[in-house]
């Protein structure tokens, strides 16, 4: 939300998700971070923005551990919504959405707008509009997962991205492996994006490790992050057909520059070696399914 506020990228609907300080102070982000998010931001949206433009929107997007996301708004904004949009998230976080999405007409009108058909369904864990929907689910458990999507209406023979943003990094190696299995065997046509850490095993990569640690986060995964090679075998070995990696610094330095120096201008970047440390440390990786030739 600060990153959208001063600037970096818009974000209209951010705001109801996330409360603004009473005063308007800069949180404890330093300056490498916010480019990071603004970079991970425009790369994850260039590859469903190709992706809904191949398949000319006739697909359905799964958003796994989606949080309080607002992709589903921005594409309707756009006219780029998908034939169906799903979220998946635990069960407490879903009903965090679903209370904010009831009490915040600018979020529950654009779903009324897009909505046709029967009555919408909405409980305590799951909405479910002909074009959005929400699903408290744990990723862990695959056969769980598909079980509450088809409830929902999920189409497995039509296109389908599936994007999970600091997802799997979270889960064992094998509870992942278990996600990608399931995705890559479920549908013919498919993309998956994962955005994560990666060159873990270096000193840098161990101090982020040791910093998480303190803070009570356990990244379970980590071990799939050592490398960007790592990350294309873990998909690769689990079902899908093309598999690519690149890091975060990639990434920037293919963003249309015109913007890059826009938002360089924003606030001064002292620490230049600590940021594109940082960035070698992320990375987009996408793989795909393709029996129709997309």
């Amino acid at each position: 939300r600060f990153a959208v506020s001063v600037g970096y990228w818009k974000d209209p609907y951010i705001q109801y998700f996330v409360r603004q300080a009473k005063e308007r102070k800069a949180p404890e982000i330093n300056r490498g971070k916010l480019i990071r998010y603004y970079a991970r931001v425009h790369g994850v949206s260039y590859l469903i923005q190709a992706f809904l433009k191949k398949t000319e929107c006739n697909c359905q997007i799964v958003n796994l551990g989606a949080g309080m996301d607002t992709l589903f708004w921005r594409l309707k904004d756009e006219n780029l919504l998908p034939r169906k949009y799903f979220e998946v998230d635990f069960p407490m976080i879903v009903a965090r959405k679903i209370h904010n999405i009831k009490s915040k007409p600018p979020l529950s009108k654009p779903i009324m707008e897009s909505h046709s058909g029967d009555s919408l369904l909405i409980d305590s864990h799951s909405l479910d509009s002909s074009r959005y929907s929400l699903v408290g689910a744990d990723l862990r458990f695959s056969s769980d997962l598909e079980e509450k999507l088809k409830k929902h209406n999920l189409d497995t023979h039509l296109p389908t991205l599936l994007v999970a943003e600091c997802v799997l990094v979270y889960m064992t190696p094998q509870q992942s492996a278990n996600l990608l299995k399931w995705a890559a065997s479920t549908f013919p046509v498919a993309m998956f994006i994962n955005y994560e850490q990666v060159n873990m095993t270096d000193r840098f990569g161990q101090i982020m490790i040791e910093n998480l640690q303190r803070r009570q986060c356990n990244l379970a995964g980590v071990e799939v992050c050592r490398s960007l090679d790592s990350q294309k075998e873990r998909l690769l070995l689990n079902g899908w057909e093309a598999a690519h990696a690149i890091d975060m610094m990639k990434v920037y330095s293919f963003l249309p520059q015109a913007d890059v120096k826009r938002i360089e201008g924003l606030e001064f970047l002292d620490e230049k070696e600590l940021f594109e440390q940082l960035m070698q440390h992320y990375c987009i990786c996408w793989a795909s399914k393709d029996s129709s030739n997309l």
